[in-house]
């Protein structure tokens, strides 16, 4: 880590990087306070639309390498590396004395290695989940990371054990999410009347062509023994195009398609098919019942099942500690058992409470609201210090 900054490097320019969906929505939330803080920052770097419009200038768009699996993400290294070595050059050009990544550690701490080696200061916002797998990686964290700030309670004593200066600044779907408004839940169906199932493919194109066929099938399943109405919540990260493709090729059904409003949608579900990650906790705060599912191309599998010790696997079930909702990951995501599984919950009501009871714990358990905002003060002062140490160091 740098402790100062030379005099002809830039406190105003700063790289700012998100690599995937949930990044580009949280990193966009950032720039949007610190905008408040420090109008005369200029951000500029890797995200996607949501980032785009808080004011990033960027340098390429955060789609081009959000995979999920190790084996996937060898597909996009080419592309990965030449937006890799194009943010190092401009953040060169602009002399950047600060970087702030955002979670997409495959990506993030290599560029944080290079960037701390330039005498950048590395602020990390939303820590990689090396608590699971790959610990490691903290060593790397340690002497690259200038302050790393975290979303999760937990996550505060793990870093610092290993002397990574670490503040827990909540989480920011606390935000994101309205409080569950009751006009929006659904109520059980009457007699005649179908249970809405929502999907949730994912945000990434790579989970969308592995869960969405599966999810499809499985609601045509759940449908031959129940009334089923089948609501897709559509990620306006993946290309509708490939949405389309997918829905042409599967079975035949009556499908609602959502692209906005996705709150309301989800929390006016029955029960929602989800694809592991940020989108679980979406849900859970909404309220919604839901069966998480996981599918990876064998070699992923394999090395995942390797490296990551966890007892669960979707992060509803790892901030409750326990087994709140199913999991249902590979073969166990075959239609067939998904559409059991459904149906098993659908014809319960009295589970459907329990888990609904269980979901409820996850806002508290999330740590208060301001998330974006506590986050933003913590990086506002670090640069201005560094701006301060510039004045001090050219007098």
């Amino acid at each position: 880590m740098t402790a100062g900054m030379s005099a002809d490097m830039s406190a105003d320019d700063v790289l700012v990087v998100a690599g995937e969906a949930s990044g580009d929505l949280h990193g966009a939330r950032l720039l949007a306070r610190l905008a408040e803080l420090a109008p005369g920052l200029r951000p500029f770097g890797l995200g996607g639309d949501e980032m785009r419009a808080a004011g990033l200038d960027a340098v390429a768009h955060s789609s081009e390498i959000a995979v999920v699996g190790i084996t996937e993400a060898l597909r996009v290294l080419p592309r990965a590396w030449r937006i890799y070595r194009r943010l190092l050059a401009e953040a060169e050009r602009r002399r950047a004395a600060s970087a702030v990544l955002i979670d997409s550690p495959e990506f993030n701490l290599r560029l944080a290695r290079r960037l701390s080696r330039r005498g950048v200061r590395v602020l990390y916002y939303i820590s990689p989940q090396i608590w699971a797998w790959r610990q490691g990686r903290v060593r790397t964290i340690a002497a690259c990371v200038d302050r790393m700030l975290v979303v999760f309670p937990f996550e505060v004593d793990f870093y610092r054990r290993h002397g990574v200066d670490v503040i827990h600044v909540g989480h920011p779907l606390i935000d994101e999410i309205p409080p569950l408004e009751q006009a929006w839940q659904r109520p059980p169906p009457a007699p005649g009347e179908p249970f809405v199932v929502a999907l949730l493919p994912g945000s990434r194109s790579s989970e969308v062509r592995s869960l969405l066929p599966a999810m499809l099938e499985s609601a045509r399943r759940l449908g031959e023994s129940l009334p089923v109405a089948v609501r897709l919540i559509q990620a306006p990260t993946v290309d509708a195009r490939l949405v389309d493709a997918l829905i042409a090729a599967g079975p035949a059904l009556e499908i609602e398609r959502v692209r906005r409003d996705r709150f309301p949608a989800i929390a006016g579900a029955h029960l929602a098919l989800c694809a592991s990650g940020t989108a679980t906790l979406e849900v859970g705060l909404l309220g919604t019942p839901m069966i998480v599912l996981y599918r990876l191309k064998l070699g992923s599998y394999i090395l995942a099942r390797l490296l990551v010790d966890l007892e669960h696997f979707s992060m509803v079930n790892l901030v409750l500690g326990r087994r709140a909702v199913p999991e249902l990951a590979q073969r166990d995501a075959a239609p067939e058992r998904v559409a059991a599984e459904a149906r098993r919950l659908l014809e319960s009501p009295a589970e459907i409470e329990v888990m609904r009871q269980a979901l409820a714990e996850l806002r508290p358990r999330l740590g208060a609201g301001g998330a974006s905002r506590r986050a933003a003060e913590v990086i506002a002062d670090r640069i201005a210090d560094l701006g301060r140490g510039r004045a001090e160091g050219g007098t």
